[in-house]
C-alpha cells in the first residue's frame, strides 16, 4: 500500500494536507488493493500542484487530489437548496 505520509525532504509537514489523508485513511479509502489511473495532464498543472502541494510524487499528488474530492464537502450546495425554506421576518437578534 502507498504510504502517503511519506515528506519531500526540504518542506516540512503540511498539517492540512495530512489531515486530508488521515481522514482518508479513517474512512477506509486509502485501504485495500492498489489500482492504476492513466491520463494526460498539463505539466504546468502537474508542477503549479506539486509546488502549491509540497508534494514531489505524481502517484502521492494524485491520492491527495483524489482524496480531497472524495472527503469534500457540499456545504454550498445544501445552503443554495434552502433557500426560501426561512421566513424572511424571522427575528434572528442580531
Amino acid at each position: 500500500m502507498l504510504k502517503s505520509s511519506r515528506q519531500s525532504p526540504t518542506l516540512p509537514q503540511n498539517p492540512r494536507r495530512q489531515s486530508v489523508i488521515d481522514t482518508a485513511r479513517r474512512l477506509g479509502l486509502l485501504g485495500g488493493e492498489n489500482g492504476r489511473i492513466g491520463g494526460r495532464v498539463q505539466r504546468d498543472l502537474v508542477a503549479a500542484a506539486k509546488e502549491k502541494s509540497g508534494i514531489a510524487s505524481d502517484t502521492e499528488l494524485l491520492e491527495y487530489a483524489l482524496a480531497r474530492v472524495a472527503l469534500e464537502d457540499d456545504f454550498g450546495a445544501k445552503l443554495v437548496r434552502r433557500k426560501g425554506r426561512i421566513e424572511k421576518d424571522i427575528d434572528l437578534e442580531f
